[in-house]
């Protein structure tokens, strides 16, 4: 290598050695700049603020800004308490921190570094930008908390907000929660300050009867807080009446009126103030009277149907009304019924059917001729021929009234007919009419008579002619005054109309004249006659109606009915039997007189035997009544039998044991006894049945006692000796049956307590007794025995004592010395 070799390499070394110290020497002195910088923020007054400054390689001075003016190099920025730069010199944070935030913080901040020792250049930060928030007061309402005003007058509410930034924003809720968006204008006025705001939100209303009472809101809110404020009004509204008109009673269910009813109309108002005066009117005319809230209209009519009812109600604000518009139903009554028509062949006629009716009426038209229905609407259409002309029905109906009909004619033009008798007559000398009747569509243009081929003139003196329009044509009458035989003979009538003519040739005959006076007499004689007609078969038939006499057996059956019906024994069945046809009768006769204290009658049997009054009591001369003593418990029956008391009547002869046979002498004596006794007994029943006085006194035979006697040969049990047991009255008495079983105790009641009633002392037993001895004497009745306390054949004859005047009920008091008798069936419930 040559010396300028080695010359360049050194000269490239010294080169790369001064490059080396250049750049160790910049890296000395290194550049100063922001590792972050502040942003604009929004902060509420009373807030925290921190706007970050964070700086690398810091050489400089460091300072924040606001608005251009320096606060200051040291961190706790003496002078603004509020202000300080938080943060660390070896982390290069120089953020500034402000709180609480007012409205003067609201302004443009930047973050500074002067320029180094070293010549190190300065920097700034971008401006930030903080924006104060202000929340508004509350909102204000200008007219108060409570308004009064008037319906349909318009108002204006304002609703006032101060102070906020950015400016209130004013809502308005009506009474009912609904946000109201219409009527509403927004003021927005900047403070002194610049920087806060004045809302003001201004309500154009007019109220209405639903704003009355109710609550009106102004809300104001900013983005300053999250919750509104607000402001509450309340509205009086003064409104006129609002009426509301019903009808209240009368309708039926398908809103209709019936007519004839009474109907009740209501009135309701709703005013305020409240209060009111009212009129009432029918078709705007004012109803005379003191209605306020109803209104009665009797006996409404068809007349109402359709009318207006208004009622106007008057309060200091002002006046409303209201109307109701009836719906009378009411049946079809014509407006105007079909008419008759006449019409040429081929053509077309209208029949027109106009009802009126509510609801509208069901018409029906119907060709009488042929029974058929040919429409139904109220106009009826048809073209005229043969089958079509003729009568038509209209039928009208509305449910719930009577239908009405009319009816009409469908007449087919042609030639006249006449149609009057051939033959007529008349009385020579009176005024003779000669009639001759013509059907004619049209109506016939003349009717000519003549007389032996003379016109008639009507201008004479015999005749005079008379014209009577018919619905179908025309009846002329030819009048002859005071005929004569001349007059009588050959008469022409002849009708024409447009379409052509008939003619008739009537005979007029003379008539003989039968006097009035045969034509009265014959009158008044057929009357006569009738009359007696009449009566003659009225009387027959009378006599006809007439009942035959009844029946001995019947009457027999009756009585014997009668007696078991009673409870008494079959003594008197047996004993009616042999009575003859005459004295066949009840045995249950009515005394009078005989009345029991009730005032019911009282039923004494023929027997003697009562079967209830009053109880004689041992050893007393008094009676008392059964109903003051207890009920008798009877043992159970031996044969295993319970009836309660009662048995048929065919199984009385169950218990019936004959007794031992009598000698025959004493036997022979017994029944002629018995059957003398029997015939007696007959003969006084037959002369009580008559009302013939016995001896001198008219004595009943229910007074007579028990009369015994032997069964005869006709008994139905067949001869058996002793005395049949069905003739004592022990056989239906369970007292009298069974020895063992006597009456029942006296009552424990003291006599004096209870008084009895009148006393009847057995002396009136023996009158009575002897008063049917002294009946037997007089009779002649031969070995007849009176059982006045004596005993029977069977032991079975009970004392007897009765009282005129005893209740109904009776009862049968055993003799003290009873002989012994078998129990058996009870004939009566005891």
């Amino acid at each position: 290598m040559g010396p300028t070799h080695r010359q360049f390499l050194l000269l490239l070394l010294r080169m790369v050695a001064a490059a080396a110290v250049v750049v160790t020497s910049v890296d000395a002195i290194s550049e100063q700049k922001f590792a972050m910088e502040p942003q604009d923020q929004t902060a509420v007054v009373g807030s925290r603020v921190t706007l970050p400054c964070r700086v690398i390689n810091k050489s400089g001075v460091l300072q924040w800004t606001k608005d251009d003016f320096g606060l200051g190099t040291h961190r706790n920025l003496s002078g603004f308490e509020r202000y300080s730069m938080i943060g660390s010199d070896e982390e290069g944070d120089f953020s500034l921190d402000i709180y609480p935030v007012m409205l003067d913080d609201d302004a443009k901040y930047q973050c500074q570094v002067s320029p180094g020792p070293l010549g190190q250049p300065g920097i700034r930060s971008n401006f930030a930008v903080i924006s104060v928030l202000v929340p508004p007061d509350p909102p204000k309402i200008v007219q108060g908390d409570y308004l009064v005003t008037t319906e349909d007058r318009e108002i204006e509410l304002e609703c006032v907000s101060y102070g906020g930034k950015p400016p209130a924003e004013i809502t308005w809720i009506d009474g009912l929660g609904n946000v109201m968006t219409e009527g509403i204008e927004s003021i927005v006025d900047a403070l002194q300050d610049g920087r806060r705001f004045t809302s003001k939100s201004i309500l154009k209303l007019t109220p209405k009867k639903d704003h009355h009472n109710t609550t009106f809101t102004c809300q104001a809110q900013n983005t300053a807080e999250r919750t509104h404020r607000s402001a509450k009004l309340k509205l009086e509204v003064k409104y006129a009446p609002k009426v509301t008109v019903s009808v209240i009673s009368g309708a039926a269910s398908n809103g209709r009126i019936p007519e004839g009813v009474e109907v009740r109309l209501g009135c309701k108002a709703d005013a305020n103030p409240s209060t009111v005066t009212y009129k009432w009117y029918i078709n705007d005319e004012q109803i005379i009277g003191d209605y306020t809230t109803e209104l009665v209209i009797h006996n409404v009519t068809r007349k109402h149907h359709d009318a207006i009812i208004k009622c106007e109600v008057h309060n200091p604000v002002g006046k409303s009304e209201e109307s109701e518009t009836l719906d009378i139903s009411y049946g079809p009554h014509f407006r105007t019924k079909p008419k008759s028509v006449q019409a040429d062949l081929g053509s077309s006629v209208t029949l027109t059917c106009d009802v009126d009716g509510n609801p509208p009426p069901d018409i029906t038209w119907i060709h009488e001729d042929s029974a058929r229905v040919v429409g139904s609407n109220p106009n009826l259409t048809l073209r005229v021929d043969s089958d079509t002309a003729g009568r038509y029905y209209c039928k009208a109906g509305v449910m719930g009234f009577p239908e009405v009909g009319a009816e009409a004619t469908i007449y087919l033009k042609g030639p006249p007919s006449i149609v009057s008798h051939r033959t007529q007559f008349g009385i020579e000398g009176d005024n003779v009419r000669v009639e001759c009747t013509a059907f004619s569509i049209p109506a016939p243009e003349k009717v000519i008579w003549t007389f032996n081929g003379r016109a008639v003139n009507q201008n004479e003196q015999d005749y005079t002619i008379l014209e009577d329009t018919l619905p179908e044509g025309i009846k002329s009458t030819l009048i002859i005054r005071e005929s004569q035989e001349r007059h009588f003979g050959n008469y022409n009538c002849s009708v024409a109309n447009p379409y052509g003519s008939d003619m008739v040739e009537i005979s007029l005959m003379p008539q003989k004249n039968f006097p009035l006076l045969l034509v009265v007499i014959g009158v008044v004689g057929t009357v006569i006659v009738l009359i007696i007609i009449i009566m003659i078969i009225f009387l027959c038939q009378r006599q006809n109606k007439k009942q035959p006499e009844a029946d001995t057996n019947t009457i027999e059956k009756q009585c014997k009915e009668s007696d078991r019906s009673s409870n008494i024994s079959d003594l008197k069945l047996d004993l009616r039997t042999g009575s003859s046809v005459s004295n066949v009768h009840c045995e249950m006769d009515y005394m009078p007189g005989a009345e029991s204290e009730t005032g019911s009658e009282s039923v004494i049997t023929r027997i003697g035997v009562p079967l209830a009054g009053p109880v004689n009591l041992p050893n007393q001369d008094i009676y008392r009544y059964s109903a003051e003593y207890t009920e008798p418990n009877f043992p159970p029956k031996t044969d295993g039998q319970n009836n309660n008391g009662y048995v048929p009547y065919v199984d009385y002869t169950r218990d019936y044991n004959p007794p031992p046979v009598m000698q025959p002498a004493l036997q022979s004596s017994i029944d002629a006894t018995r059957e003398s006794l029997q015939s007696t007994r007959l003969q006084l029943n037959s002369l009580q049945t008559h009302q013939i006085p016995v001896s001198g006194t008219s004595l009943p035979l229910n007074d007579l006692t028990d009369i015994h006697m032997s069964p005869s040969q006709n008994l139905p049990n067949g001869n058996i000796g002793g005395i049949d047991p069905r003739y004592s009255a022990a056989y239906g008495n369970p007292y009298l049956r069974n020895s063992n079983i006597g009456l029942p105790a006296p009552h424990t009641a003291i006599p004096a307590a209870t008084p009895a009633p009148p006393p009847y002392t057995r002396d009136v037993s023996r009158n009575l007794a002897n008063s049917c001895a002294n009946v037997v004497n007089s009779t002649t009745i031969a070995g007849a025995t009176i059982a006045t306390g004596t005993t029977g054949a069977n032991g079975a004859v009970p004392q007897v004592a009765r009282l005129p005047n005893s209740p109904t009920s009776q009862y049968i008091v055993p003799n003290a010395n009873l002989a012994t008798i078998k129990r058996g069936t009870l004939a009566t419930h005891v």
